[in-house]
């Protein structure tokens, strides 16, 4: 077969395109005529093996039924197209399911068949080259064989005849009628199918009169595709059963690509853009890969990153050859030393990149300069809302307007030729750009603004993005060990740490799979308290304390709004407000193929305990920096010292956000031990009054977590007074000071959390089963913590072999995600993750001293 998808029409291959992207898919046709060529004996019609092969990969895919709906009856349709398992069959025109007999005739049924059977019998006899083809609840009177003349007059003799019988259903194909005693035909079992699978698109491929009924069942995004000559309903057609195996086959290819996001880049390999307000994410060829609007927890305008080049991307390489050659990878990529301004470096190229600084609260400025000797070709595809808008672009003077969304959107690119194309919904604009030596080409990509006016020059806007950064570094004393590593990972905290309303990110991204495949996707682009707190602590000890301050006043306004401070949140948005309920974003496969893709967090309506110690321990070493303590850093230290003493007994959901029955953890009460005892000796040093009940709480949480939070069978302390499995937070037993960790408990715990969740690189969390289905990576702020526990117990060597593990793992431009699968040796999880980042700060801090 030498047919390719160049062949079919261009129309239809973008409608194929966009049915591949259908959530749950439905891929139905007929089998004579579509399926098998038509022959002159129907025994020997076998179908194409390119068509069986493309069904059969469709079929192996996840939310994709395949399926074969034939006039044929049942048994000879699986006899003669022996077609796999997988597919669907379903014979006599929708009366026969592979799955079972759909209808149990009653016994006047089955009467008047044997009746109809009879008769025919008596108008076929004689009859050269007419045959009947006896089915379950009909039978079918087969006349391509026979010469013309007999053809019609035995057609019009059954027409007259019993076709006119009451309780009889007729379908007249291709050189066929077929009379039934149920009421059936290919559209209702097309209804029947997609209703079964759930399917949120179908096509169907069909040549014969039958199939016009199927056609007319499709709507909304449905595909009909009709087969060879006729009137029908089926919006597109083609000419051959070779041309339903080539529409096939692009459609599985389409569908696999979309489904497992085959292109996506290794997470480890994402570099992070940043200004004081939000992120961005480029891959290592300078794809801008992911970027929210108006901040970087709303919708995605570029969603590559979790929906391939359909969802959104903004795209710059070098031009190709004669069209078929490929762009050449690019040599490197890097961030400019001590800013978060991104290089990509090809031979003859450069690409640079960075978030614009000094713009207004609700503008998001990218910069994208190309500089070099050879031409580049640029596409631009943005897509808001996900994709889940239409996108229009207009070509002016100053540049490219998109039109169609919400918010205003430009790309400042005076001088730039664009040719916009369109997939139906979405417009696209490409380019060639042929920068010169000294006369780089400058994109600017505007998102709130619809000014395409000229701005100040980008030299300009570069050294204001370079000297925010570097003098911030200046401020920072970083540690002997690793010393660029720590800085990079200084600069990627504070990108997370948003301005204008000292909110910080857990991550920069959502749905970054935990699993390649898995449903562990989580939403993390929202402020925790927990991890905001250990990120602006991380920075403390750097030497920066601005975001220390500016994370504790964000705080501070959040619990105005609430009765009491027990009724913290986790976690809320970057703005202090709730977040909206957990949602599925259903039309983006996820990064290859991982879904579902959340946008919201359910555990921001969990109880966690834990997350008052760390935002009192912030307090403290925020003190020790500057030598005082604010008074409204204060009132929020009772106010937390006040959220223990009227909760730390009971059940939570712990650090790690179980989606499971709350239980008594270890950590959770370690940490609200932590918020009383920093509490009393804050208000040693300090000067401040202590509330009398905070000793005694403090003594007695700490003997309740002695007590039950050692099992002596395990030799550990384990993750929660009601059982026996591990945790690796459970060191903060010792690494919180509760108590000495020369405690032989501490030391035999260590090596516990050792032999069970440290395999190679890497510390799992725990290893239970938590009640979601699927594995999950190990964790660096694990192995952080019990590099740090090695540390305490004078295992050195131990923990510098492992620290050195996890700065492999770092990507070429330095960051670090959540977490790392160390049998396949990749990343996983959102990126980049505060808290490998903040954990490898403390290493190389404790390493160095």
């Amino acid at each position: 077969m030498a047919l390719t998808a160049e062949a079919l029409p261009a129309e239809l291959r973008r409608v194929i395109v966009q049915l591949a992207r259908t959530p749950r898919l439905l891929v139905a046709c007929d089998y004579d005529g579509t399926l098998a060529p038509i022959v002159a004996d129907p025994t020997q019609a076998k179908p194409l093996p390119e068509s069986v092969h493309a069904l059969r990969s469709l079929a192996a895919l996840p939310a994709t039924t395949t399926a074969v709906i034939s006039g044929r009856a049942l048994r000879d349709l699986a006899t003669l197209s022996r077609l796999p398992a997988e597919v669907y069959l379903v014979g006599s025109h929708g009366s026969e399911f592979d799955v079972g007999f759909v209808h149990e005739l009653e016994p006047e049924a089955t009467q008047l068949r044997t009746e109809l059977q009879i008769a025919l019998q008596d108008i076929v006899r004689g009859k050269p080259g007419v045959t009947l083809e006896n089915k379950p609840a009909s039978v079918a009177v087969h006349v391509r064989r026979a010469e013309a003349e007999v053809a019609e007059e035995v057609l019009d003799t059954v027409r007259t005849g019993p076709a006119a019988w009451e309780g009889v259903q007729v379908t007249e194909g291709k050189a066929v009628i077929e009379l039934a005693v149920v009421q059936t035909d290919k559209g209702n079992a097309l209804d029947a199918l997609r209703h079964q699978v759930g399917a949120t698109a179908a096509i169907f491929l069909g040549d014969d009169v039958t199939d016009e009924k199927a056609f007319a069942r499709l709507h909304g995004p449905d595909l009909g595709i009709k087969v060879g000559d006729g009137d029908t309903l089926a919006t597109y057609r083609i000419g051959s059963t070779t041309e339903v195996a080539t529409v096939l086959a692009f459609l599985m290819e389409e569908r696999r690509t979309w489904l497992y996001g085959e292109q996506a880049p290794p997470i480890e390999r994402l570099t992070m853009l940043s200004n004081e307000r939000t992120v961005a994410l480029v891959t290592p060829d300078a794809r801008l890969t992911w970027m929210c609007h108006p901040g970087p927890d709303s919708a995605a305008v570029f969603a590559d990153l979790l929906g391939g080049p359909g969802a959104g991307h903004f795209t710059i390489r070098p031009q190709g050859g004669n069209g078929a050659q490929r762009s050449p990878l690019p040599l490197g990529q890097r961030y400019v030393p001590n800013t978060m301004i991104v290089e990509t470096r090809w031979s003859r190229l450069l690409v640079t990149d960075y978030l614009a600084h000094g713009t207004d609260s609700h503008r998001t400025d990218v910069v994208r300069v190309i500089s070099g000797s050879v031409p580049a070709a640029v596409e631009f595809a943005p897509r808001p809302e996900f994709g889940q808008v239409a996108v229009r672009l207009t070509a002016e003077a100053g540049g490219l307007r998109v039109q169609g969304t919400a918010e205003p959107m430009v790309l400042y690119s005076p001088g730039v030729q664009w040719e916009i194309s369109s997939d139906g919904m979405h417009e696209s604009a490409h380019a060639v750009v042929d920068p010169t030596e000294g006369h780089p080409i400058v994109l600017e990509l505007r998102c709130g603004t619809d000014d395409l006016s000229s701005a100040a020059a980008e030299v300009e806007r570069r050294d204001e993005a370079d000297r925010y950064w570097s003098a911030w570094m200046k401020t920072l004393s970083l540690p002997d060990v690793e010393r660029e590593l720590v800085a990079r990972s200084a600069l990627t905290l504070r990108g997370l740490c948003n301005t204008d309303t000292g909110g910080i990110m857990a991550a920069a991204t959502t749905s970054l799979p935990e699993e390649i495949g898995g449903v562990r996707n989580w939403d993390y682009r929202y402020c925790w308290l927990r991890d905001g707190a250990m990120t602006a602590q991380a920075l403390v000890t750097l030497g920066s304390t601005a975001e220390a301050e500016a994370f504790l006043n964000w705080l501070h306004r959040v619990l105005e709004t609430l009765p009491g401070p027990e009724r913290l949140h986790p976690l809320y948005t970057l703005q202090g407000t709730g977040l909206g309920p957990e949602a599925v974003i259903d039309s983006l496969p996820g990064y290859a193929g991982s879904r579902p893709v959340r946008v919201g967090n359910l555990a921001d309506q969990q109880v966690q305990l834990d997350v008052f110690g760390p935002v009192v321990e912030l307090i403290a070493h925020l003190a020790q920096a500057t030598g005082r303590i604010r008074d409204v850093d204060w009132d929020l230290v009772k106010a937390m010292a006040e959220a223990v003493s009227h909760r730390w007994f009971e059940p939570d959901h712990g650090i790690w956000e179980e989606r499971d029955v709350p239980r008594h953890h270890v950590y959770s009460k370690v940490m609200c031990w932590v918020t009383l005892d920093r509490a009393v000796k804050l208000s040693t040093a300090y000067g401040r009054e202590a509330d009398p009940s905070w000793a005694p709480l403090r003594d007695q949480i700490a003997q309740d977590v002695v007590k039950n939070g050692w099992h002596p069978d395990v030799q550990a302390f384990t993750t929660a007074y009601e059982g026996s499995d591990l945790d690796a937070a459970s060191l903060h037993v010792g690494l919180s000071g509760l108590i000495d960790p020369s405690d032989e408990r501490f030391q035999a715990t260590v090596t516990a959390i050792e032999a069970e969740l440290r395999s190679g690189s890497t510390v799992y969390r725990y290893r239970r089963d938590d009640g979601l289905p699927g594995d999950e990576g190990g964790f660096h702020l694990c192995a952080a913590w019990l590099i740090e526990a090695y540390l305490l117990i004078g295992r050195r060597t131990e923990a510098e072999e492992l620290f050195q593990q996890i700065v492999d793992t770092a990507g070429p431009t330095g960051l670090l995600s959540e977490e790392y699968d160390p049998i396949a040796e990749r990343s996983l999880g959102n990126h980049p993750q505060a808290y490998s980042h903040l954990g490898l700060i403390r290493c190389a801090q404790l390493l160095s001293a």
